[in-house]
């Protein structure tokens, strides 16, 4: 097998990527890397959340029978609900990002620059549950009625070109993909997508393996658009293109008053990693437009 390195101390086995640089804010949560006892864990990662402290120095990607896991130090990591942090085989870049979160933590521990862990986390403790999915179908359906791109505005003119640059292609998409009705608001006020539009788009998520609903559901939040979260899932735009539809309004305001240091800018610095989490299945191109 072929071993590659990633990182400083990240090795990848079974298949080469590149190197790779990953960070981003994600839930505060408890990593485990050796075996669940009876009781609290009593492992070196719990050890490492109370003295927020770097113990381990190698970090890799092995596959294990059917599964990649993540490793330090030859262990594998495991998820805050005690899980060992496996991806399918076919998963081998956010396998990759994964470890590379790890192995760009320097002295102390940041749990919030190891976005690609927690999607993977969400994944294996959760999305496997049907409950579960049918609850976070139940809340993501809810955005459509206050999704992002249903509300354009006439002015100013760098607003008006970029929703119309960004959005109305998506909605065109959505609209033919689906063969839903989604109206559009020119104000403030919220639109009430038909109840008819509401039960396609949850048929839409039920086809949706543990992966694609853990993508969905960070994409969906992070944009606060189901339609361009769907784009993403689907593969009909790419990470940054979904970035540039969510920050639309951002990005005018900057065309006409310029970026404001350590605001507007820290903001679009941060806003495409939650989108390259959201590409947690991803496997295949962009479709052809």
């Amino acid at each position: 097998m072929l071993t590659h390195r990633l990182g400083r101390n990240t090795y990848l086995t079974c298949r080469s990527l590149p190197a790779t640089r990953f960070g981003q804010k994600c839930n505060n949560l408890r990593w485990q890397s050796t075996d669940t006892h009876d009781g609290l864990p009593v492992t070196d990662t719990n050890r490492a959340e109370l003295s927020q402290k770097r113990f381990w120095k190698d970090v890799g990607v092995e596959r294990r029978g059917e599964s990649l896991v993540v490793t330090l130090d030859k262990r594998a990591l495991k998820t805050p609900g005690g899980q060992t942090l496996q991806l399918p085989l076919n998963k081998t870049l956010p396998a990759a990002l994964a470890a590379a979160e790890w192995d760009h933590q320097e002295v102390l521990l940041k749990p919030h620059a190891l976005p690609m862990t927690s999607i993977i986390s969400r994944a294996v403790d959760a999305m496997v549950e049907e409950k579960t999915r049918a609850e976070v179908r139940a809340a993501l359906v809810k955005y459509i009625h206050t999704d992002t791109i249903c509300f354009f505005h006439d002015n100013p003119e760098p607003l008006e070109r970029l929703q119309s640059q960004h959005w109305t292609p998506l909605l065109e998409w959505a609209r033919k993909t689906f063969d839903v009705k989604l109206d559009v608001s020119n104000s403030i006020m919220s639109v009430r997508q038909s109840k008819e539009t509401e039960e396609k788009m949850l048929k839409v998520m039920e086809s949706f393996d543990q992966w694609e609903m853990a993508a969905m559901e960070r994409a969906t939040y992070a944009a606060k658009s189901l339609i361009i979260a769907l784009a993403l899932v689907k593969n009909r735009i790419s990470v940054e293109e979904a970035a540039l539809a969510a920050t639309v309004e951002v990005n005018s305001q900057i065309e006409r008053w310029g970026e404001v240091e350590d605001s507007f800018g820290f903001y679009l610095q941060k806003l495409p990693l939650h989108y390259a989490i959201g590409a947690l299945q991803y496997h295949q191109p962009v479709e052809a437009r």
